[in-house]
């Protein structure tokens, strides 16, 4: 009797034992179909974790651990439009219900009539409001100014803020995305450092998350930080590598799990694909670059990245060229530029299949503003010198300058505070690299300086004296 009651007693906590550590895990379910209730096959689905692809009856199986996983989410396929909600921010996401584990996660696309291959991709980087005194300017300056420019462009243009939103300001949330849902395009987000709760590190380091995490007011909006889509021939993917401590402490860095997931992500993705990887923190600057850069080492690889409010164009191999894009906001709303000297504004991307070129667009200017210039007097460190911004730029540019009609040569490049920031009464540490400088001679009347980009487009600006 005494061992049968041992044996009984071994048993249940066995049973027990099984139970506590399997708990979190279930197998979800779902399928993905069109309008018409047809099935897609081969769309990938994923939990964060573990990926999966819909069978030919547009089903999956998907085993979830709800205990980290919060998100099943697609990886919407070219051949269907980008789905949005009533604000025109992307829906690629259900929440995972803990509480109901038979629930199915459908999602329904909407099928191309025809395949594209040719879209604008406009970049917004750290439009980053505090105040209303800030969110004025982004309502007054910004909204306008993007919808000035979405007038000009034929085809489809896609939206994507590459972090910090906001700054701090989380309650401001529902007046920035009615704010962008008036430019009546797709929007996508990642997260910055300054979307983070501040009273909360990030999930991933917060074990009981009913009582809040870093990135919970984030995901209520916009829905999971690690997602990826396909648009034409490009698969774009949107990560977080802000890993938030709590209380403005962070790393700027992907962590082991995210590099797996974008192993996972790419692992779906034919290699010589053009990707577009939307992060906050530059990859040129994070802590475990190299190792990213080994993800990405066998695709066309495009970096779209914010935070630092520089401009900044970093080629990083011969495949993956990085875009740090000037800021929204510039420096904080203060002045109209960010620290190296760029306007306020965004980036445009044109895409026509596998080629791409980009023009930053300067808010309340022209695309072909592509550069300013100050005439000898007007920079306070070189008064002699008629002196270059080419935010731009990168080591293919041209920068030749012409006195009195004829061609002087190239234009010399340094290193410097630029004078808009200067005069913006920030702190003046901040030096660029895109400038460049020449000294005319004492009969000079008419300097013309000369940008030639790697597009091959010429833009000129002319200098009196």
């Amino acid at each position: 009797m005494m061992k049968t009651l041992k044996l009984l007693l071994f048993s249940w906590i066995s049973m027990f034992s099984f139970c506590a550590v399997g708990q979190t895990e279930v197998n979800i379910k779902g399928k993905v179909m069109d309008l018409q209730h047809r099935p897609i096959p081969g769309v990938i689905v994923n939990n964060g974790i573990n990926f999966t692809i819909t069978d030919q009856k547009g089903a999956y199986h998907l085993l979830t651990d709800t205990a980290k996983c919060r998100y099943v989410r697609i990886t919407v396929p070219s051949n269907c439009h980008v789905p949005v909600n009533e604000l025109n921010l992307i829906e690629f996401y259900k929440p995972i219900e803990k509480q109901n584990l038979s629930t199915s996660y459908d999602f329904i696309l909407k099928k191309r009539e025809q395949a594209t291959g040719k879209f604008t991709y406009l970049v917004f980087s750290d439009p980053q409001p505090k105040d209303d005194f800030h969110f004025v300017r982004f309502f007054t300056e910004t909204v306008p100014d993007v919808k000035k420019f979405l007038s000009t462009i034929k085809g489809e243009v896609y939206g994507f803020v590459e972090g910090d939103i906001v700054s701090d300001a989380l309650h401001l949330y529902p007046l920035y995305t009615s704010a962008v849902a008036s430019w009546n395009i797709p929007m996508m987000h990642v997260i910055g450092n300054h979307d983070f709760d501040k009273r909360y590190a990030e999930a991933g380091r917060t074990l009981d998350k009913t009582k809040g995490y870093g990135e919970q007011t984030y995901e209520a909006f916009f829905g999971p930080t690690d997602y990826s889509l396909n648009i034409g021939n490009i698969h774009v993917i949107c990560m977080k590598d802000i890993e938030y401590l709590g209380d403005k402490k962070y790393y700027t860095q992907l962590t082991a799990e995210q590099l797996e997931w974008l192993k996972k992500d790419l692992s779906y993705v034919k290699t010589g694909t053009t990707v577009f990887l939307n992060v906050h923190a530059p990859i040129f600057n994070i802590a475990n670059s190299k190792q990213v850069l080994d993800v990405l080492k066998d695709y066309n690889v495009h970096i779209f990245s914010g935070h630092t409010h520089f401009h900044k164009n970093e080629i990083l191999a011969e495949n993956i060229y990085e875009h740090n894009v000037g800021a929204v906001c510039g420096f904080h709303w203060q002045g109209n530029a960010s620290r190296c000297g760029t306007p306020n504004g965004f980036m445009s991307v044109e895409v026509d299949g596998n080629n791409v070129q980009w023009h930053f667009k300067s808010t309340g200017h022209d695309l072909d503003y592509q550069f300013k210039v100050y005439r000898p007097g007007e920079f306070d460190s070189q008064p002699e010198y008629v002196v270059a911004n080419v935010w731009d730029w990168d080591n293919s540019y041209k920068v030749r300058w012409y006195e009195d009609g004829v061609l002087k040569g190239y234009m010399e490049q340094f290193s410097d505070i630029d004078q808009d920031f200067l005069d913006s009464g920030r702190v003046k540490v901040y030096r660029t690299d895109h400038l460049f400088r020449v000294k005319p001679s004492v009969t000079a009347k008419k300097i013309k300086v000369e940008v030639i980009n790697r597009f091959r487009e010429t833009y000129v600006k002319m200098v009196n004296l």
